[in-house]
C-alpha cells in the first residue's frame, strides 16, 4: 500500500511525497514522485534520481529544479530516500558517511546491515514495481541519474542492469569506491573485507565487464572539494576508454559539489534522458 503524505500542483503537474512498507528493506520507505501534466492522459517515461550522502527523498525534489523540464517533456520523476530509516541498528546513525542516509545503493551482506540495507534491490526491483502499480508510467522507457553517492548508484545500477534503463547520467559521482575513503569505509562494513565483492558495486570495474548501450553523461565541477580525494572521475574516463564505452565527461570551472551546481546543469541532463527515452 502506498500512503500519500502530501501532493502539490507544480508546473501543471503534481509533486507528491509518499510512504510505503518495503519488504526488501524490512521497514517503511519514503519517496517523492513528480507527475507531469501529460501523465493525466497517458503513461509517461520515468526517470529515477538517486541522491547522495546525508540526503533524502526531499533533497533533489526541492533543490534540483528538475520539474520544469520534466513537465515540458512529459517525464515522471522518482526520487527515493537514500536508505532505510529508524532501523535501530547500533552504529546506523551519528556518522554522515555511513548508515542511515548513506546506503550506498548496495545490498549489504554483512550483519547487522544485511537485514535492512538493501538499496540496490530496492531501487532496481521493488521501487519500479511500486511505481508501475500506482503511477501512469511506461516502464519500458526508464532512465536513471544521481549525484555523488547517488551518481555511484546510478552508474553501477545501469551497468549491472542495462536492459532496464535506456539512459544514465551523473553529477560528481563516486566512480571507484574501492579506491577512495568514502567507499572503503562503507563497503568494508556493508560487504565485508573481501574486496572482490566490492567490484560488483564499482563503476570502473563494472564498465570493463559490461558497457552501457548509449552515452553516459557526467558533469563534474573543478572546484568540488571532494574531487581529488573521493571522486576521481579520471579513473572512470580511463576505464570507459579501455572498454569502448561512450562517455561525455564535462568539467566545469568554479563549480563545487552543491545543488547550486546541479541546478545549473540539470536541464542538460533532462534533455539527455528525454532524447534517449524518445521524447525529443
Amino acid at each position: 500500500m502506498l500512503e500519500t503524505l502530501s501532493e502539490q500542483r507544480c508546473h501543471g503537474g503534481v509533486q507528491g511525497f509518499y510512504r510505503h512498507h518495503s519488504d526488501v528493506c524490512a521497514g517503511p520507505m519514503r519517496l517523492a514522485v513528480y507527475q507531469p501534466p501529460q501523465a493525466a492522459a497517458q503513461p509517461c517515461p520515468v526517470l529515477y534520481f538517486l541522491a547522495g550522502l546525508t540526503c533524502s527523498e526531499e533533497t533533489a525534489t526541492i533543490k534540483a529544479g528538475a520539474q520544469r523540464l520534466a513537465a515540458k517533456y512529459g517525464l515522471v520523476l522518482v526520487m527515493p530516500d537514500t536508505s532505510p530509516r529508524g532501523t535501530g541498528i547500533d552504529g546506523a546513525t551519528g556518522d554522515w558517511e555511513f548508515g542511515e542516509g548513506a546506503g550506498f545503493y548496495v545490498d549489504a551482506t554483512e550483519a547487522p546491515w544485511s537485514s535492512r540495507f538493501r538499496m540496490h534491490s530496492y531501487v532496481v526491483s521493488e521501487l519500479p514495481a511500486l511505481i508501475a502499480a500506482h503511477f501512469p508510467v511506461d516502464v519500458a522507457r526508464s532512465g536513471i541519474l544521481g549525484h555523488s553517492m547517488g551518481g555511484h548508484g546510478a552508474l553501477t545500477i545501469a551497468l549491472k542492469h542495462p536492459q532496464r534503463y535506456r539512459s544514465v547520467s551523473a553529477f560528481a559521482p563516486i566512480v571507484a569506491p574501492g579506491q577512495v575513503p568514502w567507499g572503503d569505509k562503507a563497503l568494508s562494513r556493508y560487504l565485508g573485507p573481501d574486496r572482490r565483492a566490492w567490484a560488483d558495486y564499482d563503476a570502473c570495474e563494472l564498465v570493463r565487464r559490461q558497457t552501457f548501450p548509449g552515452t553516459i553523461l557526467i558533469d563534474q565541477g573543478d572546484a568540488d572539494q571532494f574531487l581529488q580525494t573521493q571522486l576521481k572521475p579520471e579513473l572512470f574516463d580511463q576505464a570507459c576508454a579501455e572498454a569502448g564505452q561512450a562517455l561525455l565527461l564535462r568539467r566545469h570551472p568554479g563549480y563545487d559539489h552543491s545543488y547550486y551546481f546541479i541546478a545549473s546543469f540539470i536541464d542538460d541532463h533532462l534533455r539527455h534522458h528525454a532524447r534517449a527515452l524518445g521524447l525529443l
